[in-house]
């Protein structure tokens, strides 16, 4: 929990101060953000451009525990996840709305360390904070962001376009983040027994950061449109990459051929889960929030990344009654299931 000898009220300020309070220092850079904050609408114009928006919500004691969350980095990566989703479409992201919902144990000091996170990630993403409210709430600290973006008609991709043959690609690795919050869980409860012991958080940097600060693949979009890619399908990674190919076979009424030893997994998450008892590949299927992104494209496509080390072919598409399906190590054929992420079950 935030700790400050300084603390100031959130009711000195009042609404309209505090938002006044906490947005003064960001900037307006996209010429398609007509007016921003300070009346009662944004006002945007895309010049015919195919407009993106998604909606996430954050909520204290399920979504993030403040026992091991700093502030700052929870603004960050509220930014990030949403973010993600118009990625996934394929998109340019350039606007954001934040609200936030406040018990009266937060002062304004903490706010601002979530502000500064916010902050941070619309600086280094090139994003607009146009708007957003404010409010107290009974049910500790709720975080409501939405992303706005755009992408033009030809450029979209759906979950929905994946075709038979085409190849099932993943950036970055996978698994890191929900390793890293098993580490943060182990240190949080020997901490509840014992508050002198200092965690141990030695060496596993980067799978902690993987899920304190996750980072949006921007620059995977980028990538894909310089080498003259558009994927025929694509999702981000957010609740395990088993949930997120059902998905796009679902939804593009297809089966797949997933092979297990393909599935990109960075070492440390790989030893880790190992000392925590921990099926490295299984963290990968279904523990989400990596935030990488999900994608297939046509075969003729393969030359065009084959040698780009940050994106991993990982199977391909089959036709519908084949099934979902992973190859194991060993090459024994599983049904592939999703285990991962559920909103409602608590």
């Amino acid at each position: 929990m935030f700790e400050n000898k300084e603390r100031t009220d959130i009711s000195e300020l009042g609404e309209f101060g505090l938002i006044k309070h906490l947005t003064d220092t960001f900037k307006i850079r996209h010429e398609s953000s007509i007016k921003g904050i300070g009346d009662d609408a944004a006002v945007l114009n895309f010049n015919n451009k195919e407009v993106l928006v998604s909606t996430d919500l954050l909520l204290e004691g399920i979504h993030f525990d403040l026992a091991y969350v700093p502030l700052i980095h929870l603004g960050y990566k509220a930014i990030q996840v949403n973010l993600s989703d118009i990625y996934a479409m394929n998109g340019i992201a350039t606007q954001v709305t934040v609200s936030i919902g406040l018990s009266s144990k937060f002062p304004l000091e903490a706010v601002e360390e979530i502000y500064k996170g916010v902050e941070l990630a619309c600086n280094k993403f090139n994003i607009d904070l146009i708007g957003g409210d404010t409010s107290a709430s009974k049910q500790g600290l709720v975080i409501s962001v939405t992303s706005i973006g755009y992408a033009e008609k030809s450029d979209v991709v759906y979950r929905n376009g994946a075709g038979e043959g085409d190849l099932l690609c993943v950036s970055g690795d996978l698994g890191g983040a929900y390793v890293g919050m098993q580490i943060l869980e182990r240190e949080k409860l020997i901490f509840l027994e014992n508050p002198n012991i200092q965690p141990d958080l030695e060496g596993k940097d980067y799978i902690i950061e993987r899920q304190l600060k996750p980072e949006g693949r921007r620059d995977i979009v980028d990538l894909l449109a310089q080498m003259e890619i558009k994927p025929t399908s694509m999702i981000d990674v957010s609740d395990g990459l088993a949930s997120e190919i059902l998905h796009i076979c679902q939804q593009s009424e297809k089966g797949c051929n997933l092979y297990e030893e393909k599935i990109p997994i960075d070492p440390m998450t790989y030893e880790t889960a190992r000392e925590l008892g921990l099926d490295p590949t299984v963290c990968a299927l279904s523990g989400g929030e990596d935030y990488e992104l999900l994608f297939t494209i046509k075969q003729e496509d393969y030359p065009k990344l084959k040698n780009d080390v940050d994106i991993t072919i990982i199977g391909h598409i089959t036709d519908k009654n084949s099934g979902c399906k992973m190859i194991s190590k060993s090459n024994v054929v599983h049904e592939l299931k999703a285990q991962g992420w559920n909103a409602f079950k608590l």
